[in-house]
């Protein structure tokens, strides 16, 4: 007998809802949830492929502990035995940061993966964080929480009322959108030109994006940073700046003046490869626009000036007088937020508090960069004690951290490793314990962070469609155990974890004047909680306590956990609103338009107007079909398009003698790989584009299908020096590498 269940998809950031068939235990089938309040019924392949991915027949079903030097199924008490006797010993001995955390961008898809990292740290006080937002968005985190003074106050398009969008380094027709969580993200852009807006597309790469523009810049890679910096020049020379109603909210207008003198239109126009002309065309048309919005992704992060361009998006939206404002760029408020305190000065945004041993890379949102990791664990220093045993949630540094390699032999010389991980991959392959979750359809799921960058409030909860498995846990309890075992309470009750967050929150919201609880007894709000477990209290909580929530009473209509159920497909909060001044949390309590940190690494950019590459530069892409690398274990998500070949335009190709589907040896400073040429006009002349997630060729790993069209490690042309200084990011776009046909 068959059944329907709803499920918000987990599987990129666009969070559509989704409707399952089921049958038994078993999701036969997936679609779109028409009335679904955010997505109403869009799907991608990959939504469309949730059965597939929720059954592959590869993922671990019971946990693995290393006995004799080989991985053996073993029993939850045993794999958790292992890890308190595993790790704590290494904690007790060498501190806190001999113990290095991995959290992989999975994490942010899933309940657990947003309640309980947060604890886990607050608890182990390690230094030694690693997280994926280093081989991606935290220059953008660093931008935000210098100019607004919160790292996580990031401003999304506000794609459904804007006039013009200024898109650059972004593919939201494949990757659906990031930074920005927009179900149907292609329509959404239809609709913009379809009521007489403009699109602009800045990229390398004449991509599907590229192709819906009005106008595509196939601009040089690496180079984002010199071209905004000159469009908000010109918005100063030809007097196009008018903050509007930002003015009160804003300093430091006439000090950016002055720092981007140097960046005239001709002054960036080389480096750029782009006429002079058309950069004054991008400044006229955003100032001259009703109202406008300039989103930048993933292709200005991973580069030498990745920050620097976050932060120049964010002035030209300042400028213009389009940050905070319908059609502009907006502050989401999701439904789980705290209770918005009172505007004001806040404390700010530090960088640097502390930095790693080897390099002494500076920290950045209580960040390592990850691509330390390696050194981090096989190099010694006077500096302290190196990273002797590592705990890696949901990632796969190996493929997804530059030069692969010798993280790989840095993995193998660990003392202990655990990996909270459904699959054997090419880093999980590594570790002492390996523990499963259970797979999507079998877990629970609220998007705590990604209704934060949403481009419409609303909240939705899916209780699990698909009742869990004899012989799984929870992935909320695995990382609770987890927490337990490497803060010395091994054995307990993992209930108490949750019970200890909600004693700590309540009696924490009882304090703040701006409460809705404010001088209540926290004891006898914790008993109104309602849920079928502590994670679902916790939700319960947060919904309470947040901008639309009850109050445990004080606002009879407000959100509660209940009500929530009440609304199986969502409910809509309304249209984005203007915000300011409340989301800063500056010293100064207004956006601070050139901080510190921005104007120290100015001078760089300066270096970089004189700068060219003499030979090929590499630039990434992604595909509709992929998000991360376990998803080519999937058959239903790769072929296609979705293939690891390297792209060349044809005049490149002609040059070096390479051929439409002839191997091609690829040399980067981190090493060499052979792919497959795809010959094609929609990469620039100069640029060759590698995807990501790919490499699949390593022993040990239990990924059947993957290893079978196991492509290259892309990352692996990389040595991990190359970084954003002020973020710590990878610069992985725009590297110089060289070619050679392989005979």
């Amino acid at each position: 007998m068959s059944r329907t269940a709803l499920r918000i998809c987990p599987l990129c950031e666009a969070t559509c809802g989704l409707t399952l068939t089921v049958e038994g235990t078993r999701v036969t089938g997936a679609r779109g949830d028409r009335d679904d309040v955010f997505s109403k019924g869009f799907i991608c392949p990959k939504g469309a492929s949730f059965g597939a991915v929720d059954g592959d027949p590869d993922r671990l079903r019971a946990p693995l502990v290393r006995t004799g030097g080989a991985l053996r199924e073993a029993t939850w008490e045993e794999a958790f035995d292992a890890v308190a006797a595993g790790l704590r010993p290494v904690v007790e001995r060498y501190g806190p940061d001999a113990l290095g955390v991995v959290l992989g961008n999975p994490n942010v898809h899933t309940v657990a993966g947003a309640l309980y990292p947060p604890v886990l740290l607050g608890a182990l006080r390690t230094r030694s964080l690693f997280t994926a937002s280093t081989v991606d968005q935290m220059p953008k985190h660093v931008s935000s929480g210098l100019l607004f003074g919160d790292a996580h106050a990031i401003p999304v398009p506000d794609l459904d009322h804007t006039d013009h969008l200024l898109l650059i380094g972004a593919n939201p027709l494949e990757s659906n959108g990031s930074l920005c969580t927009a179900p149907d993200f292609p329509g959404r852009l239809k609709a913009l030109k379809a009521r007489g807006g403009r699109l602009t597309v800045v990229d390398p790469r004449r991509t599907r994006t590229a192709k819906l523009a009005d106008r595509h810049l196939a601009i040089r890679p690496g180079t984002d940073a010199l071209l905004l910096a000159a469009t908000a020049h010109t918005l100063f020379a030809e007097d196009l700046v008018d903050l509007g109603h930002l003015a009160p909210h804003v300093e430091g207008v006439d000090d950016v003046r002055d720092a981007l003198r140097e960046f005239t239109p001709e002054a960036v126009a080389g480096a750029c490869d782009l006429d002079a002309d058309v950069v004054r065309a991008l400044a006229r048309e955003l100032a001259a626009a009703p109202t406008a919005a300039v989103y930048a992704r993933i292709g200005s992060c991973t580069v030498p000036h990745g920050t620097l361009a976050s932060w120049l998006v964010d002035v030209l939206n300042v400028l213009t007088g389009n940050l905070d404002r319908p059609g502009g760029a907006l502050f989401p408020q999701a439904a789980t937020d705290r209770t918005p305190r009172p505007a004001g000065p806040g404390r700010g945004f530090a960088l640097g508090r502390w930095h790693s041993r080897v390099r002494r890379l500076p920290e950045a949102k209580g960040e390592l960069p990850l691509s330390a990791l390696a050194e981090e664990i096989d190099t010694a220093t006077d500096q302290g004690e190196p990273v002797r045993a590592l705990l890696v949630v949901a990632a796969n540094p190996v493929l997804s951290a530059p030069d692969g390699d010798r993280l790989d032999k840095a993995l193998a010389s660990l003392d202990f490793m655990v990996s909270v991980d459904p699959y054997l991959n090419e880093t999980s392959r590594h570790a002492d314990v390996v523990l499963p979750p259970p797979p999507p359809s079998q877990s629970p799921h609220h998007d705590f962070a990604f209704n934060t960058f949403a481009v419409r409030n609303q909240v939705r909860y899916s209780r699990p469609a698909v009742p869990l498995e004899p012989g799984r846990m929870p992935e909320t309890e695995i990382l609770a155990r987890l927490v337990l075992a490497v803060t010395g309470m091994h054995g307990t009750d993992p209930a108490a974890v949750d019970a200890m967050v909600v004693d700590q929150t309540l009696g924490k919201a009882v304090t703040e004047a701006h409460s809705p609880v404010h001088g209540r007894d926290p004891r006898e709000l914790a008993t109104r909680l309602t849920g079928d477990d502590g994670p679902e209290r916790r939700l319960d909580m947060m919904l309470r306590l947040g901008p639309y929530g009850d109050g445990f009473g004080a606002r009879p209509d407000g959100l509660t956990l209940e009500k929530l159920l009440a609304h199986p497909h969502g409910i809509d909060l309304g249209p984005l609103r203007p915000r300011l001044p409340q989301p800063l949390k500056t010293v100064s309590g207004k956006v601070e338009l050139l901080p510190g940190p921005i104007a120290g690494d100015l001078p760089r950019l300066r270096e970089a107007l004189r700068e060219r590459p003499a030979g090929l530069v590499l630039v990434g892409r992604r595909h509709l079909r992929s998000n991360n690398s376990w998803m080519h274990n999937v058959p239903a998500l790769t072929g296609g398009s979705n293939r690891c070949t390297l792209h060349i335009h044809p005049a490149d190709a002609a040059r070096l003698g390479v051929t439409d589907g002839a191997p091609v040896r690829v040399r980067g400073a981190g090493g060499e790989v052979t792919a497959p040429a795809e010959v094609t006009d929609e990469v620039r002349p100069g640029v060759v584009s590698l995807p990501h997630g790919w490499g699949h060729d390593r022993p040990g790993t239990r990924l059947g299908h993957a290893a079978g069209v196991p492509g290259v490690n892309v990352n692996q042309l990389l040595d991990g020096s190359l970084l954003d200084p002020l973020s710590g990011n990878a610069v992985l776009n725009g590297v110089p590498v060289e070619l050679a046909a392989s005979r």
